[in-house]
């Protein structure tokens, strides 16, 4: 073997290594994250049914240790969320090693204290630094810092979400958006390595419920479905652009943290569903999902009018997270609105636990504008493929709808800024 073969069969196994390194820290954070914020979330939760008054003590305690962590901890630097991974993919930034601690502890703290977000967007920049820093640690690596960092994202979607395609897809339709031998090795080892560690570990998908064959008689309102989808995905990224850069109390800091905690303690204690990521709201009303009360019927509408305001008071107010958990909170209960309007006013019988899974799809491709992902993403959730069929058409659809009424995302709105198209 020639020198020059040498040195390309060693590189090549160098990649393969580093790659399933990054899969495997990455993964292992994704769950222990998870795991930590589910099981705690449910705990404090379950403590405010029965104490109301730590509905008005969680939001405060959460943001405001949220505050002192950043401010005497984390060089008082404000985390930006996705945005800091695009700047580092798109630059020669680097993404400080202090991101993996400050993301998920303040993922966790965020959520478990009532922040309406999720622990989706720490996930993603707490791995995103992991890929960072396995690349500065050979030269050899460094040229590579982009592939480290989409694999390692992929490998934390992949945990959170039971899903490699999800995470494929995502590190492609929102980070990278390029395609190369390279990145494809590094992400194809991460995301098999992640995989493997969610079936030594035996775990379920998030939502574990048995979905129902789809009927053509649907059609029409799955159309409905995402043309409502593709607004509210507007919705919901205005909303959060909107409040997160307006209302402010920049001479004020603290202050800033209390009025936001008393907006969340408010509006939970109105609608518990707002709590945290809303998960536990969704598989409730997966066991009672016939909703023909008039009451009912208003509360799914207030909870989808609120949900985006929320994350977005919970993000100004310090929180940690983005628009992932809202979208799907929101697109479960967007499609349970619409199957059960339809069931009761027009006489159509729609199974309304398959429009929960379509909404999820349809309102992830509208907010975050990645449709695979958003596909992917929900039968990894399910754990059930039997929707792929009407998903794999409407989720472009959505995404082509919302884009050309608002053409960017929470993620990419910097583009406006500077004049891209």
């Amino acid at each position: 073997m020639t020198s020059k073969n040498k040195y390309y069969s060693s590189k090549w196994a160098t990649i393969l290594f580093t790659s399933a390194l990054v899969g495997f820290l990455s993964g292992f954070t994704g769950l222990i994250l998870k795991h930590l914020t589910e099981n705690f979330e449910d705990r404090f939760f379950l403590k405010t049914q029965d104490n109301n008054y730590l509905i008005a003590l969680f939001p405060i305690l959460g943001l405001s240790v949220i505050f002192i962590l950043r401010k005497f901890l984390f060089k008082n630097k404000e985390n930006k969320g996705i945005r800091e991974v695009l700047d580092a993919t798109s630059s020669a930034k680097k993404l400080p090693l202090y991101k993996i601690p400050s993301h998920f502890i303040n993922g966790f703290i965020t959520v478990i204290f009532g922040g309406s977000t999720g622990i989706e967007v720490s996930t993603v920049v707490s791995t995103a630094a992991i890929g960072g820093v396995v690349a500065r640690k050979r030269h050899f690596l460094k040229k590579y810092k982009n592939e480290w960092m989409g694999a390692a994202i992929a490998a934390g979607i992949t945990v959170l979400f039971h899903s490699p395609l999800a995470g494929l897809f995502f590190s492609y339709e929102n980070i990278l958006k390029r395609r190369s031998k390279i990145i494809i090795a590094t992400h194809l080892i991460s995301v098999t390595v992640a995989w493997a560690m969610l079936i030594i570990a035996d775990e379920p998908p998030l939502f574990q419920t048995q979905l129902q064959e789809w009927k053509y008689e649907a059609i029409p309102y799955f159309l409905i479905l995402s043309l409502v989808a593709s607004v509210y995905g507007v919705y919901l990224t205005r909303s959060v652009l909107l409040i997160k850069t307006r209302f402010l109390l920049k001479k004020h800091a603290y202050l800033n943290v209390v009025c936001c905690a008393a907006f969340l303690s408010l509006f939970i204690w109105l609608f518990p569903e707002l709590y945290g990521d809303g998960y536990h709201a969704i598989k409730n009303h997966m066991n009672f999902s016939i909703h023909t009360n008039g009451w009912m019927l208003l509360n799914l509408v207030l909870l989808l009018f609120l949900k985006p305001i929320m994350a977005a008071i919970t993000l100004r107010g310090g929180g940690d997270g983005g628009v992932f958990a809202p979208s799907i909170f929101a697109g479960a209960f967007l499609g349970l609105l619409i199957a059960n309007l339809a069931n009761t006013f027009a006489g159509a019988s729609l199974i309304p636990i398959n429009f929960m899974v379509l909404g999820i799809a349809l309102v992830l491709s509208a907010s975050l504008h990645a449709p695979f992902t958003a596909v992917f993403l929900v039968c990894g959730l399910f754990g059930d493929y039997a929707l792929w069929m009407p998903l794999l058409i409407l989720a472009p659809l959505t995404k082509w709808i919302s884009s050309k009424i608002y053409p960017y995302t929470v993620y990419n709105i910097h583009l406006k800024t500077a004049g891209v198209k």
